[in-house]
């Protein structure tokens, strides 16, 4: 904060994107909106719109001065940033989300006072996790390898996609997830992306693809794989080389010091060797995987002109994946976290393609 010349530090969290309120507060947290506000001099203050949300972060017992969020007043917020006068300068977090309601607020009764996005502040600030964080990470793993398992013991023929989603969402709410993202594609050489769950049922041949993503005690961790309903076909074993090579050339670029840029590129420059590269492009995909922690998607995103240097305890998830013509859309990939000399992987799952 002194660094960027902040005064005070709004973290806001609307109920998709809570990922900063965590942070400060340690609680997790059920309302549609919550907001901490920290100042640069003084206690910090939390703001949330249910009482037990309230509960929740008196029982994590270090910010005692927890307030209602009166929304869409907000005249609470406002308040708690004059004491002690108006400051010069504010951050808020997730500005690029904040409703006209409370931004509107902030301009109208602080006019003196020059409100900042602090979206990248904090974004870079939990790039780099605690041993605690790890700690967390490592359990969630566990999770989301047993999540797995369940993915692979339900596929059959004509098992329908969402009854597939149903009985991981079981396994993994009886593990103590709070949440799971979950994308699944199921098909041949026609599928191009990855999906919500649908009625499609599963046919004997299909590929079945899944990125499965729970969040454990507020921290997310990815499993990315693809099974097969029957025996592998020999586009789909090349496929799975293609991918596989990708991925741990992705994995064995990571280390501290190298840049988000250098991982994506090393996963591309496998694809564009096997003559696939124009598949590596927005024409097809998106990244070649991000960050991890307290939100599923964070910072860095691994992209080739991503110049964001690694750290020790950065977590990501590598994964290369998008559509070739050789098997269509495939997923491949593994959360790591960067160690001293290089980075430790978070699963035990090999990395192959599952004949079920």
């Amino acid at each position: 904060m002194a660094e960027a010349g902040i005064e005070g530090l709004l973290l806001w969290g609307p109920a998709w994107r809570r990922e900063n309120v965590r942070y400060l507060t340690g609680a997790p947290l059920r309302g549609s909106f919550s907001a901490v506000y920290l100042p640069a001099v003084g206690e910090p203050t939390a703001f949330v719109s249910r009482e037990e949300d309230r509960d929740a972060v008196e029982r994590t017992g270090w910010i005692r001065d927890v307030r209602p969020l009166g929304f869409p007043g907000c005249g609470e917020v406002v308040s708690r940033i004059r004491d002690g006068g108006p400051p010069d300068r504010i951050g808020v977090a997730l500005w690029e989300l904040v409703p006209e309601a409370l931004g509107g607020v902030l301009r109208r009764e602080l006019p003196r006072t020059e409100v900042v996005c602090a979206t990248d502040l904090l974004d870079r600030l939990r790039m780099v996790k605690s041993s605690w964080e790890v700690e967390q990470i490592r359990k969630a793993a566990r999770v989301c390898e047993a999540g797995f398992e369940t993915f692979l013991q339900t596929l059959r023929p004509g098992v329908a996609e969402y009854e597939v989603v149903a009985a991981v969402e079981e396994t993994l709410k009886r593990l103590g997830a709070e949440d799971n993202f979950m994308l699944i594609a199921s098909g041949r050489d026609e599928v191009r992306s990855m999906t919500p769950p649908g009625p499609r049922r599963i046919e004997r041949g299909d590929l079945v693809r899944t990125e499965l993503t729970p969040q454990v005690h507020g921290y997310w961790v990815q499993i990315c794989r693809t099974a097969v309903v029957g025996v592998p076909s020999e586009p789909q074993l090349r496929s799975l080389d293609l991918f596989r090579e990708a991925m741990e050339a992705g994995i064995a670029a990571c280390r501290p010091g190298v840049t988000a840029h250098e991982v994506a590129k090393a996963q591309n420059d496998v694809f564009r060797k096997h003559g696939y590269g124009e598949y590596c492009t927005s024409r097809y995909t998106r990244v070649r995987g991000h960050g991890q922690g307290l939100h599923l998607d964070e910072w860095p995103t691994l992209l080739e002109g991503v110049e964001v240097p690694l750290e020790e305890n950065t977590v990501l998830i590598v994964h290369p994946n998008t559509y070739t013509p050789l098997a269509g859309y495939f997923v491949l990939g593994d959360p790591v976290v960067v160690t001293r000399e290089g980075c430790e992987r978070l699963l035990r799952t090999e990395p192959t393609l599952f004949a079920v």
